[in-house]
């Protein structure tokens, strides 16, 4: 699809009343390069522990550029299918070569489809809400007065049906065993192609401390967002129960904590526990035991590679596949990438226990002094 900047400006979007701004909805409030609109969603067979699957797709309507991509970690296989397209004038069109988004029924219902190529991987699947899709805290952090985080996102958990196929066996996916999670974002955060880093280079580029969990139990869901400056100073923090009634709040659990187990010589994450502490002193603890972690940053776009970034013009339609072995990507690559880990979760509040599954996702990127890292190079002793 063409981009036909020099066109008529209106899409079929304008006839909904949406607007948000003075302008047709391809034209964003802000003019910030760095503008996004991202799917992201994970995928599991709750009766198996060595496959984990990733999809994102993205639009950064200043850059005029859409992307998409699938990661999937099965045993050392790590299997990536990326694609890059110009941005056309409807925004509603949610497709990239061979990847879609469908929303079938807003909020609750996606159907999320790559279609078979000349790669490894394929898929057609529905994700089907077991919780209502529900708005975490605003994210904003800024760096020499400019912006460089101003985000919105909603997460929601749930099941999938479908087919996933690997390496030309095609496996049905059921929504018996099948569990995952979702999310929409969008704002600011940097993409694209790499600036000049002016100042930066001087006064230090920002830390990455983060973590961001999403706990699916029977009765319900929990959900963890917290990202710490290199001081442990909180940026954003969460901690709330999402009960499957709609109609039902979101509880609070309490400022949530971290401890975190690093392999020697690396910033690797082996093990991980959270406890949430309300004004009470009641305590809630979770136990995170790591399965299969997923190396989302590596061959995706999330800005290891020069030459692939979210956001990075690739020309009008480029769809690639890429496969290593999970164990043979450099400890000092991973320490710069975030790690989306398949989670077993033990929670106990109360004298109750629950198990769950879902996802620990975590990074310790730079300085941080909890941990001992007192630059972007050092690893845990």
């Amino acid at each position: 699809m063409t981009a036909d900047y020099a066109g008529n400006p209106l899409s079929p979007m304008d006839d909904y009343p949406i607007h948000q701004v003075a302008e047709p909805i391809r034209r964003v409030a802000t003019s910030d390069r760095n503008f996004y609109d991202r799917y992201y969603f994970n995928c599991y067979p709750s009766a198996e522990s060595d496959l984990f699957l990733i999809i994102g797709l993205g639009q950064y309507p200043n850059l005029g550029v859409t992307d998409a991509f699938a990661v999937l970690r099965r045993g050392d296989d790590h299997i990536v299918v990326r694609g890059s397209a110009a941005l056309g004038h409807d925004r509603s069109d949610s497709t990239v070569g061979p990847f879609r988004v469908e929303v079938l029924e807003g909020l609750q219902r996606l159907r999320v489809v790559l279609e078979p190529g000349d790669y490894d991987l394929s898929f057609d699947l529905t994700f089907d809400g077991a919780i209502p899709a529900t708005l975490e805290p605003r994210h904003f952090r800024r760096q020499l007065e400019r912006v460089t985080f101003d985000t919105s996102r909603f997460v929601q958990t749930g099941t999938w049906a479908g087919e996933l196929t690997i390496d030309g066996q095609s496996r049905p996916v059921t929504p018996d065993t099948w569990r995952g999670n979702r999310d929409r974002s969008w704002g600011v955060r940097p993409v694209g192609e790499s600036e000049p880093p002016g100042r930066r280079a001087v006064d230090g580029i920002q830390n990455f401390f983060w973590i961001y969990s999403v706990m699916q139990f029977e009765d319900y869901s929990v959900s963890v967002v917290l990202q710490e400056d290199e001081l442990g100073r909180r940026i954003v923090e969460e901690a709330v129960r999402i009960w499957p009634d709609a109609d039902r709040e979101p509880e609070w659990l309490g400022r949530p904590e971290h401890e975190l187990k690093f392999e020697p010589g690396t910033r690797d994450v082996t093990s991980a526990s959270l406890s949430f502490h309300r004004p009470t002193g009641e305590v809630v603890t979770v136990t995170c035991d790591l399965l299969v972690p997923n190396y989302i940053g590596i061959g995706t776009g999330y800005g290891l590679e020069a030459d692939w970034r979210h956001g990075m013009w690739q020309g009008e339609l480029m769809v690639q596949g890429l496969r290593k072995r999970a164990s043979e990507i450099e400890p000092g690559l991973r320490m710069f990438c975030p790690v989306d880990n398949l989670t077993r979760f033990r929670l106990e509040d109360g004298g109750e226990t629950v198990v769950g599954t879902g996802l620990f996702e975590v990074a310790a990127i730079g300085p941080h002094a909890r941990y001992g890292f007192d630059s972007f190079t050092d690893t845990a002793s």
